[in-house]
């Protein structure tokens, strides 16, 4: 069994620079793991605070699961992260810096059936930048199309 990718963070790549990255589990209850199961799960909003020694992951938004009856969990609840001391405390020093911040990448199940988080250790990209990045990417589509019409 491989991984399974539930949810990605493409504006993360569009919007910072990844200097940093970890994996770290996730405290869920069970009918979010059923719900993420199902898909139902965005992560675009969403970003990793560091409080009392602990990481937690706020805005991630987990819809309801279709077969709970009325008591549901919060869609939008804080959800604490299982990282080691060492990287918290690595995480902590990174964000001391000014413009750094710490957003989740991707959300997955591993191959134990875990659910997984990647976050990373990110610094925001200027207007100019993102211009260059669409640009060098647009470049790139251009190249491989040709390319693939000489073959």
């Amino acid at each position: 069994m491989d991984i399974k990718v539930v949810a990605r963070n493409k504006k993360a790549f569009h919007d910072y620079h990844i200097i940093d990255r970890y994996e770290a589990g996730i405290e869920l209850l069970g009918s979010e793991v059923k719900s993420l199961r199902e898909g139902s799960s965005n992560i675009k909003e969403s970003f990793v605070i560091i409080r009392e020694g602990q990481a937690f992951l706020m805005g991630m938004h987990i819809a309801p699961y279709s077969h709970t009856g009325i008591e549901g969990h919060d869609p939008l609840r804080k959800r604490r992260l299982l990282l080691h001391k060492r990287e918290i405390s690595k995480l902590h020093s990174g964000t001391a810096e000014k413009g750094h911040t710490i957003v989740p990448l991707s959300l997955y199940f591993d191959k134990n059936g875990k659910a997984k988080t990647e976050i990373a250790t990110v610094k925001g990209k200027r207007q100019y930048d993102k211009r260059e990045a669409l640009k060098t990417k647009a470049i790139k589509r251009d190249t491989e199309r040709e390319m693939s019409r000489r073959r």
